[in-house]
C-alpha cells in the first residue's frame, strides 16, 4: 500500500523523533516548519500550541483507527488523518496543511487496526534485530555515517541494510520508511524499543 512518498520531491523530513520532550525541542529548533505527529505520544496540546505559534509552524496528528478526532479539533493542529490513511491521503493532508488549508479525514475509510498490526506483525517477523536497530536510528533522524558509527560498522554496510529493508517493507527511500512505521504502530513500538540496545555516542 504505501508507496506513499515516492517521486514527491516537495516533502521531506529535516528531522524526527518518538519522544514527546523531543518533539517540543525540534519544534523550537526548526520553525517554518510542518510537524506530523502520532497521538500515542500524548503531547500537551497547551504546550504544543504555544510552542508551534512562536515557531510560525503547522501541525497535522496521525490519529489511532478507533480514536475519536475531538480533542485534536483545535487552532494549533490543521490536520487530522488515521494510522490506516492511504498514501495519496497523506500526501493529499500535508500539502494541504502546507497550503494553510486545514484538513480531516473521515472516519468511513478506516480500516481495522487488527489488520494494520497483522501487516507490522508480520513485516517485523522478517526484519533482522540489526535491521530494526536501523529503523529505530533512522525514526530518530539519524544520517547514515552516523548510523554507522552507533553500530559499529560502516557507511556502506548501513546502505545495504537499508536496501534490504526497503525491499523487505515495500518502501523505495528513508522517508516512506519512517511513514510506514508510524502508520504500523507495531513496527514503531518494536523499532522504539531497539533504541534501548544501541550504544549514545558522545
Amino acid at each position: 500500500m504505501i508507496e506513499v512518498f515516492a517521486h514527491h520531491d516537495d516533502l521531506r523530513i529535516i528531522a524526527q523523533c518518538s519522544r514527546r520532550e523531543r518533539l517540543y525541542d525540534l519544534v523550537d529548533r526548526f520553525p517554518g516548519t510542518l510537524l506530523l505527529f502520532a497521538s500515542e505520544l500524548k503531547v500537551d496540546l497547551q504546550v504544543l500550541t504555544r510552542k508551534l505559534d512562536l515557531a510560525g509552524s503547522r501541525a497535522s496528528v496521525i490519529l489511532e483507527n478507533d480514536e475519536q478526532p475531538h480533542s485534536f479539533q483545535s487552532s494549533a493542529i490543521h490536520g487530522i488523518i488515521y494510522r490506516s490513511a492511504a498514501g495519496a491521503t497523506l500526501i493529499d493532508c500535508l500539502r494541504r496543511v502546507a497550503n494553510g488549508e486545514h484538513f480531516q479525514q473521515t472516519p468511513e475509510i478506516r480500516i481495522e487496526t487488527q489488520e494494520r498490526n497483522s501487516v507490522a506483525a508480520h513485516i517485523h517477523n522478517r526484519l533482522t534485530p540489526k535491521e530494526m536497530k536501523i529503523i529505530a536510528l533512522l525514526m530518530q533522524g539519524c544520517k547514515n555515517k552516523e548510523i554507522s558509527v552507533r553500530l559499529g560498522t560502516k557507511e556502506q554496510a548501513v546502505k545495504n541494510y537499508l536496501r534490504r529493508i526497503f525491499d523487505k517493507t515495500g518502501v523505495s527511500d528513508r522517508l516512506e520508511l519512517a511513514l510506514f512505521a508510524l502508520q504500523h504502530r507495531n513496527l514503531l513500538a518494536a523499532a522504539s524499543g531497539a533504541t534501548d540496545l544501541i550504544p549514545r555516542t558522545s
